[in-house]
């Protein structure tokens, strides 16, 4: 019977040791991986940070249009002329809940199409305007005529997911910017559209309608605290096993 019940508690022990170790991978693992989004976040709001204070940069040329990529255009800052087709504006739907400019709370951004001297197209946010005012008819002065100089951040197409609206075409209403539906829905050619929109810079619109420089630029960073939390638990899991073979070691056989 000793030698029975001394088996069994080698085996609660083993399997014991086995459940601990796992444990404690799994929680250093957690953290390592918090660790490792952290400097990618970091260095995602410096990278950020540099590219919208930067002077800006003509647009890429068209022939470069096609190896573009999001990392590669998200948030530079450019600067171009074009000329609006005020008449196929796209309003998609938005709730403004940090306004930078004085009007916030439910509306539209108003993605215009700009039409460079080349005849190509590039969507222009150009900026926020409220529920009431999504027609062009309440804010015709900031509905400026001929060639213009747009200021602002490019933007890289915004996938739809499952969860995502279809857009109301019949109303104009819209939920994400991809520049190839828009074109097709303002019959326009989508070949001779360009594979990203530009955010415009605040005080674009005469009136202050679009309410220009609304690009979001919030990239929460939490994972600090994920990481102290995952290591900390993995520390706390090691006392405590720690503190029970210490017991074990110092009871009485």
């Amino acid at each position: 019977m000793t030698e029975e019940r001394s088996g069994m508690s080698h085996l609660r022990l083993a399997v014991s040791a086995v459940l601990t170790l796992g444990a404690l991978a799994v929680l250093i693992g957690l953290g390592t991986w918090q660790l490792q989004r952290l400097w990618w976040k970091e260095d995602l709001i410096a990278r950020v940070e540099a590219r919208v204070t930067a002077p800006p940069e003509a647009l890429p040329p068209a022939a470069a249009w096609p190896t573009l990529t999001s990392d590669g255009i998200e948030f530079r800052r450019v600067a171009f002329e074009a000329t609006y087709l005020h008449d196929r504006e796209v309003h998609v739907y938005i709730a403004l809940t940090q306004p930078r400019g004085p009007i916030g709370g439910q509306g539209y951004f108003v993605v215009t199409p700009a039409r460079l001297a080349d005849g190509r197209i590039v969507f222009v946010n150009r900026g926020f305007v409220p529920l009431d005012r999504k027609d062009p008819a309440t804010r015709a002065e900031g509905q400026v005529a001929g060639e213009r100089t747009i200021v602002g951040l490019m933007r890289p197409p915004e996938p739809s997911s499952w969860i995502t609206p279809a857009p109301d075409i019949a109303r104009n209403v819209w939920f994400t910017r991809d520049p190839k539906e828009m074109a097709e829905a303002s019959a326009l050619d989508p070949a001779t559209v360009a594979p990203f929109t530009v955010d415009a810079e605040a005080g674009e619109a005469p009136g202050g309608l679009p309410q220009g420089g609304e690009t979001v630029l919030s990239f929460p960073n939490s994972h600090l605290s994920y990481v102290i939390t995952w290591y900390g638990l993995a520390l706390a899991l090691v006392a405590v096993v720690g503190s029970v073979l210490l017991r074990r070691r110092k009871a009485p056989r």
